[in-house]
This record gives C-alpha cells, sequence and structure tokens, in this order.
C-alpha cells in the first residue's frame, strides 16, 4: 500500500473504533489532533507517515474509558498496523507515541526514555486540542460525563497532583484548569506548537477571568 491508502485505511479503522465515544476523544478530536500534527510537521524533519498514524491511533483505547488499562491501546493499534503489513520500525515508532503521549505520564516521578521528533509534533497537536475554546469546551464535556461540579471554592487545585493522583482525581473541572490546562503552554516541543499554545493560553486565562467575575457576582 501507499502511504495515502495507509492513512485512509487508519482514518476507516479509527472512525469505525471511536464511534460513540465520549466527545471529547471521539475522532473529530482524533482528526484535529492529526490536522494539527501535520500543520506542526511541516516546519519540522519527521516522518510524515509516523506522525500521520500517531496522531490518528494516539487515543484508539484511552486507558480512562478503559478501566484505566494504558496497555489497550497499543495492543490494538500493534494489532491494527501488522493487519496492514507496515514495516515493524514504523509500527514500533507508532507505538513509542501512543505510549508516551500521555499528560499524565509528565507527572510521574520517574524519567521517560528520549521523545522521537515525531512524537513531539503528535504530543504538541494532542494538546492544543486542550487548550482554547474547543479545550475548555472538552474539559467540560468531560466533566459532565463523569458528574463532576464546575467549581468548589472550598476544593483547592492540587498543583503538586501525581500520576496517580491525576488519574483518580474527581475534583471540580475548574482545578483542571490548574492541575494540566495552564501547564501545556510551557511543556511544547516545537517552534509551531509553542507558538499557537500562547494564544490558546491567553484565551484560557480571560475565560477563568470571566467565570470568576460571573461566579462572584461582579460583573
Amino acid at each position: 500500500m501507499h502511504n495515502t491508502e495507509l492513512v485512509e485505511e487508519t482514518i476507516s479503522f479509527v472512525k469505525e473504533t471511536l464511534g460513540g465515544a465520549e466527545a471529547g476523544h471521539d475522532w473529530f478530536h482524533t482528526q484535529r489532533v492529526f490536522r494539527n500534527a501535520l500543520l506542526i510537521a511541516k516546519d519540522e524533519k519527521v516522518d510524515v507517515l509516523i506522525v500521520s498514524l500517531g496522531a490518528l491511533l494516539h487515543d484508539i483505547a484511552d486507558a480512562k474509558f478503559h478501566d484505566g488499562d494504558e496497555t489497550l491501546g497499543p495492543k490494538l493499534a500493534q494489532e491494527f498496523l501488522v493487519s496492514l503489513q507496515i514495516d515493524a520500525e514504523i509500527t514500533e515508532q507508532v507505538i513509542h507515541i501512543i505510549e508516551h503521549i500521555s499528560f499524565k505520564n509528565s507527572l510521574a516521578k520517574k524519567g521517560h526514555p528520549p521523545y522521537s521528533k515525531e512524537l513531539q509534533v503528535v504530543q504538541d497537536a494532542d494538546r492544543l486540542d486542550a487548550l482554547g475554546a474547543i479545550g475548555i469546551a472538552r474539559a467540560f464535556h468531560y466533566g459532565g460525563y463523569k458528574n463532576r461540579e464546575l467549581y468548589n471554592p472550598d476544593i483547592p487545585p492540587n498543583l503538586e497532583i501525581t500520576k496517580e493522583e491525576y488519574k483518580h482525581s474527581h475534583s471540580p473541572t475548574i482545578n483542571h484548569f490548574y492541575e494540566k490546562l495552564l501547564h501545556l503552554k510551557d511543556k511544547m516541543n516545537t517552534h509551531t506548537g509553542r507558538k499557537i499554545a500562547e494564544e490558546r493560553h491567553q484565551f484560557l486565562l480571560k475565560y477563568l477571568e470571566h467565570f470568576y467575575s460571573e461566579w462572584n457576582g461582579t460583573s
């Protein structure tokens, strides 16, 4: 198969697999990450096929929707890529992306193996979708999905949150801004990622300003 055919086959597989998924982690999220990744890749020396496959398969079985099983996504992706008879080295690099892309892994105390440029691109693309207007919409949608409070002034955000605490958190959605979203700008790997993230970060700050003024009845 040509690269274009491989990508199209992967798109079909992801659309089918994520049918009915929670809206913050569905096919449209994957599509946005895929588009962001291709945009960032234009300015980076990367293998675009690996970037494309990594972006498309990065959330094929998000652990938070599968009882915390972090092995299922890589397993499903590997089985699919093997079925396409994709080169083993490419498959290995795509699996590397899926295993290490998550924000929660950056909270682990132990270090991580060196990140490939392809992983850096896809990671930035995924993190961009957690920022700005769509990032806010996704945060509150997931909070509603988990029946979380919008905000509770008596529950402060955990600014030193660990990976395990993050995985099992039930805190209000506004806390998620301080525990994750506002940190993403400074975790970008690429120039393009940093540039886009800065604008979306400012949108988050402006949103929070309005949120608190409305909550407190000052505007």
